[in-house]
């Protein structure tokens, strides 16, 4: 079992296009926990659609094992989020599983709007923000300028802001060895009743729905009955386990750690991102805070070419909503278009990954 003194649960953060993805295939290389020959770009971007159109969707979270320059070996569990403003409740459900956040910041480009908001989001869940400024090995950067950006906004030093290139690979280890430094281990209790927080869900046709955690006190393990605190629904732990570039099976999720759920959940509704688990026998009574229902900004009508295709329509819209619980959608008729739905959505781009997924 892991101790919670050599956990160190971070995530990136950046405005779209500043490297983030890029960044975060380097730590994979350099912690080895995927091999050069098996290394492919934005590896942790798993739809075809992320890579095709270079952004993160999902955020992923992954396992790394890293012997630090002190000689400890430490697990640093990296949730990567996505940086598009229309995802920003992602983000903000990934922060509040992690006690650090590394500020990716483009030295060609500077402090842009997605990178305010997402700093914002890392305070209000009093994160560690360790600042990086990428792209250094570029002709356009000016980091003298943008690291003078970096540090009014941060209000700290500018000599403490740390400069890399994540495709050369140039100043990546030292930011490992500054999450290890300052980013605080988790603070939880193994003995006290379970917490878990549901920070992303995804559907696997053969094992259900699959809610990613986070514990923040006490243990889980197959065979439990579980109680949802926001929902109320109850199910039976079949499978606990962490995040490498799979899911690998463990024995015992403990509090700090970052994993996976399985329970038999058959219909996504009833995992609801952002809720906690408890146990259902001496299980907690609060929930973990900082939970809000998402808002939909856009709305559009969606409608089938064919009336037959209705009902396909619908269950394709089901399933979406599994993994992306901002999707809002309800049916509606229309004199010219037959019946359809009409569905609410985070932002533009936001509608568009739905309509091409």
């Amino acid at each position: 079992m892991l101790s919670t003194g050599s956990i160190r649960n971070f995530s990136i953060i950046a405005h779209i296009d500043h490297g983030k993805s890029t960044l975060a295939d380097r730590f994979l290389e350099i912690t080895g926990t995927v091999s050069k020959d098996r290394m492919q770009a934005q590896i942790l971007d798993s739809m075809d659609l992320e890579r095709e159109r270079g952004i993160t969707i999902k955020s992923h979270p992954v396992r790394m094992n890293y012997r630090a320059a002190d000689g400890k070996d430490y697990c640093l569990n990296l949730i990567d989020t996505p940086g598009h403003v229309d995802f920003s409740y992602e983000v903000s459900r990934s922060l509040a599983a992690c006690e650090g956040a590394i500020l990716v910041v483009d030295a060609t480009q500077g402090i842009e709007a997605q990178t305010l908001t997402n700093v914002y989001l890392a305070l209000d869940n009093d994160l560690t923000i360790i600042p990086v400024m990428n792209k250094i090995d570029l002709p356009s950067s000016h980091p003298e300028e943008i690291g003078r950006q970096i540090a009014d906004l941060l209000g700290i030093e500018q000599s403490s802001i740390l400069s890399c290139s994540a495709k050369t690979g140039v100043g990546v280890k030292e930011i490992l060895e500054r999450v290890v430094s300052v980013v605080p281990p988790p603070a939880g209790k193994s003995d006290a009743p379970l917490k878990a927080l549901i920070f992303d869900s995804l559907f696997d046709s053969f094992r259900g729905a699959v809610a990613y955690v986070r514990i923040f006190s006490g243990q889980l393990k197959p065979g439990e009955m579980i109680h949802m605190i926001n929902t109320g629904k109850e199910f039976e732990v079949t499978e606990v386990g962490h995040f490498q570039m799979g899911r690998i099976s463990q024995d015992i999720l403990s509090d700090g750690e970052v994993g996976y759920v399985l329970a038999n959940i058959k219909t996504v509704s009833d995992l609801k991102i952002g809720d906690t688990i408890t146990t259902k026998s001496n299980g907690a009574t609060e929930s973990v805070a900082g939970y809000k229902e998402v808002k939909p900004m856009v709305f559009s009508g969606i409608y089938p070419v064919d009336k037959d295709d209705y009902e396909n329509l619908r269950s394709s819209l089901e399933k979406l909503t599994l993994n992306d619980s901002s999707l809002h959608y309800e049916p509606e008729t229309s004199g010219a278009l037959g019946f359809g739905f009409r569905a609410g959505f985070l932002g533009l781009l936001h509608m568009e990954v739905v309509q091409e997924r």
